[in-house]
């Protein structure tokens, strides 16, 4: 019931997204016929800038964001007539295929189909030149696209002075007294410009600002850092994590704002200049970085609770501190790489005017101040990488950590985060501290993006088991999974602007993607997916309505017998789920023609590679509609014997009467034979054999066992049980109780009750059940000689006879069971002094074969038989 209800939620925001979509693209305006003229003069100009190469980075990127305009309103042109265009064609359709060459049609029909082909050419015409247009446009956004990556991987390349070089340092050192002095000089012109008297409202703005944010960071902080830990002692066991979480962000907002308050106020104070305004600008976005770091680290690297990925608890203490080291780090670098230093990693060309101080420091000092931070961060993301790769020797300690593919990727995230911080340090050395930035802190942004997609994964898991108050199962049920990988596939426009993505360029992919990939004359594109798995879930999940309806409502109501009701309820699932996929593909718009030499291959593997499973589905259709065997049936097939508890289209499930699951493939159940015992009718026969002595009544005989078989409960009294009296056998005179049983399920249990009324009543009329018994004989000295068992064959037995195993290899002798000749001690017995009184030894009902086996005193000289 469970499953059922999440798969109706996942399909009705699955409708809901598609019917959005829809009526998004409902209410879009019909689209306008560009002005070509203008858009001839901009491409004429954009081709002819971009030829040259004259052009600076703002420029371009203006240029580039005026071509993609130009090409949405183009490839939304070529709509235009569309509908009207689809109306000629059916028209020209219907009027039959063109007459063939030397062929000729009526007059009438000719003048049509000219007129409409006439009309079909200028509704085309419009959307003919925005195709051209488009084709143009695409192309002018490629080849600026293709200059700005050629620039940016020239900048990203470039090699500086190494920061070991001497005039390195020196150009360090003079770079830096020159900052330190625009920074002091601008804050004494800010100073001497106001007269040591700042306005008094700048004062009481500024006080504020600095009460609030020494509010937040003083005493708000350590309060919000504490405050999950007091709910986790007071919150039930499947909202504890999913609330602590929530709470937990109180750990970046709060400090955020701090810093943030802290920063107007010093902006408020109106002392702060070009020289320290960009830094003031960096400082907000560098906390963010760093709390967010630290509590990143807290939450992945817990200590009190269970993580994420189970670690050791040295591992999560050293995570935690070199996760905490990397985010200052990447903090310290932000503030230096936005607002003073170059080099920080990013393509900067012309940076905008009060975004970075106004002294270009030169790249050779830029390296000497890059290397420390490059070095810390280094050494952070070295360690964390560390803990990182040990994820998959520890994973499955507390059993939190049900998915194997995490470990994995972290580990396979720590070996590439190990490799990056150990290159980094050396490019930098080397002098291209730019690439040594790029790497190194993109890097440091993705670990912490693949530890925060984690963590979210694991939140919405946590909610749902909230929502469902079930914290065991709610984890693996199937709608966080599909939420957990929609989160995944929404970090990936993420990690490309990590990696220096441009947000135009994500608007391109994007594009792209909603046009559709073309594969085999097939175009697939997110709304025909959508569209297709919408209607599809749709489908399934009426189909099932409706077959939870018919056999619980209708089919109750009929006379068919379970097999019948079930055969009726898959045929009726099979027909929905066909019917279902088959609409959804017409809805998503997919041409089925198109996948007819996909279909002629697959032919090919299905009649060579896939013969078994096809047997098997058709015996399956086979079974459900002619219903030989149905669910709760007693069968036999080949070794197998039980119940049948599933028919599927591929395979039978019967369960065996020591509960042991056996699937058979339907192929066999067509193919061989099969013993169903219960198909029709519960009803069968049961057969109980006895034998009595020679000299018994046979007619008492047969009374007495009709009347035990008549007084059975379920023995059907028409037709009457019979006894019938089959043969004479070396021992005994042989019967058998024949009775037809109301259910043949409970027949083992009705022949031990007739078997022990059989002693029962053969006891009470001194009616004797023979049994087989064995003849020994003991051979002496070339002599055979048959003697009483109970005298024993040797040693100090009845007669007293030494045994001789026959060939010396079995006999005994005096009971000492060993074969060879007789003591000297023992005289030999001849056989006139035979004992005349032969007797038979009971025996365990088992015939020997002669001479298969000996018998002789067990050694203890009282003459048994062992």
């Amino acid at each position: 019931m469970q499953g059922r209800r999440a798969s109706g939620v996942i399909v009705a925001l699955l409708a809901a997204l598609w019917l959005a979509l829809a009526c998004g693209m409902a209410l879009a305006q019909a689209p306008a016929e560009p002005d070509y003229a203008a858009w001839g003069r901009f491409a004429d100009r954009a081709e002819t800038s971009v030829d040259t190469g004259r052009i600076g980075d703002g420029q371009l990127l203006q240029l580039r964001a005026q071509a993609v305009d130009w090409r949405n309103r183009l490839a939304e042109a070529q709509g235009i007539n569309a509908p009207r265009i689809a109306t000629v064609k059916d028209q020209i359709a219907a009027l039959g295929p063109a007459p063939a060459e030397g062929a000729t049609e009526s007059d009438e029909v000719a003048a049509r189909r000219s007129a409409l082909n006439t009309q079909l050419a200028e509704l085309q015409a419009p959307s003919l030149r925005a195709v051209e247009g488009f084709s143009r446009a695409a192309s002018l956004v490629a080849a600026i696209d293709e200059v700005q990556r050629t620039r940016q991987a020239s900048a990203l390349t470039q090699i500086t002075p190494s920061p070991l070089l001497p005039g390195s340092w020196a150009a360090a050192a003079t770079d830096g007294m020159a900052v330190a002095r625009g920074l002091v000089g601008d804050f004494r012109g800010r100073l001497d410009a106001v007269d040591g008297q700042p306005p008094r409202e700048r004062l009481i703005r500024s006080a504020a600002y600095l009460v609030l944010a020494l509010a937040l960071l003083i005493f708000a902080r350590p309060w919000i850092d504490a405050l999950p830990r007091r709910l986790a002692d007071r919150l039930s066991d499947h909202s504890r994590d999913a609330l602590t979480f929530v709470v937990s962000l109180g750990q970046i907002v709060i400090p955020v704002t701090g810093v943030y308050l802290a920063v107007l106020a010093v902006d408020a104070t109106g002392l702060v200049g070009e020289w320290g305004r960009p830094i003031l600008a960096a400082l907000p976005v560098a906390a963010l970085i760093g709390f967010a770091g630290r509590w990143l680290s807290w939450c992945f690297f817990p200590l009190r609770t269970d993580p994420p990925i189970c670690f050791a608890r040295p591992q999560l203490e050293q995570g935690r501190f070199y996760a905490t080291l990397l985010a200052v780090a990447t903090a310290i670098h932000h503030v230096a790489g936005r607002a003073i230093l170059p080099l920080g990693g990013r393509y900067v060309s012309e940076p905008q005017a009060g975004a970075t101080i106004p002294l270009r420091v030169s790249d050779a000092a830029a390296g000497v101040w890059h290397l420390p931070i490059i070095l810390l961060g280094a050494l952070a993301l070295f360690r964390l990488g560390v803990v990182l790769r040990g994820a998959t020797r520890v994973a499955g300690q507390t059993g939190r950590d049900a998915k194997t593919y995490r470990p994995r990727v972290v580990a396979t995230v720590g070996t590439i985060a190990r490799v990056v911080a150990a290159i980094a340090p050396l490019l930098a050395l080397a002098g291209y501290v730019n690439l040594a930035n790029a790497l190194l802190w993109p890097v440091a942004l993705s670990v912490a993006l693949v530890a925060l997609v984690i963590l979210l994964q694991e939140f919405i898991a946590d909610l749902y088991a909230m929502a469902k108050r079930d914290t065991a199962g709610s984890r693996d049920a199937l709608a966080p999974v599909l939420i957990g990988f929609a989160l995944v596939l929404a970090s990936i426009p993420v990690f490309a602007l990590i990696w220096g993505a441009r947000p135009s360029e994500l608007a391109d992919w994007w594009t792209a993607l909603r046009q559709g990939v073309q594969l085999g004359g097939v175009r697939l594109s997110p709304g025909a997916i959508l569209t297709f798995v919408v209607v599809f879930g749709f489908g399934y999940y009426l189909t099932r309505v409706v077959q939870g309806a018919v056999r619980n409502s209708i089919l109750p109501r009929t006379r068919l017998d379970a097999g019948a009701q079930n055969a009726a309820v898959s045929g009726l699932g099979y027909v929905g789920i066909f019917l279902a996929a088959l609409l959804a593909i017409t809805s998503a718009g997919i041409d089925l023609s198109s996948l007819a030499i996909v279909a002629g291959a697959l032919s090919v593997g299905i009649g060579f590679g896939l013969q078994n499973i096809v047997s098997n589905f058709v015996s399956g259709i086979i079974l459900l509609v002619e219903r030989p065997v149905s669910v709760g049936d007693w069968i036999q097939v080949g070794q197998a014997q039980g119940y049948v508890k599933r028919i599927s289209v591929r395979s039978t499930q019967i369960q065996t009467f020591d509960r042991t699951q056996v699937i058979v493939p339907n192929s066999d159940l067509i193919s061989q034979h099969v013993t169903n015992w219960t198909r029709g009718s519960t009803q069968g026969r049961v057969i109980v054999k006895v034998g009595v002595a020679y000299g018994t009544d046979t007619r008492r005989v047969a009374e007495i066992l009709r009347d035990i078989a008549e007084d059975q409960p379920t023995v059907l009294i028409n037709p009457a049980p019979t006894v019938a009296f089959v043969g004479f056998s070396p021992d005994s005179m042989d019967f058998e109780i024949r009775a037809i049983l109301s259910d043949i399920n409970g027949g083992i249990g009705v022949q031990t009750e007739m078997r022990h009324q059989i002693i029962e009543r053969f006891a009470a009329e001194g009616i004797q059940i023979p049994f087989a018994t064995r003849d020994v004989r003991i051979m002496n000295a070339g002599q055979m000689a048959l003697v009483p068992a109970a005298a024993g064959a040797a040693g100090t037995g009845a007669a007293g006879t030494p045994g001789t195993a026959q060939d010396g290899a079995g006999g005994t002798d005096g009971g000492t069971g060993t074969g060879g000749p007789r003591p000297p001690n023992r005289p030999a017995i001849p056989a006139e002094a035979e004992d005349p009184r032969i007797t038979r030894a009971a025996s365990s009902g088992l015939e020997d074969a002669a001479g298969s086996q000996d018998s002789g005193d067990d050694g203890d000289g009282d003459g048994e038989t062992r």
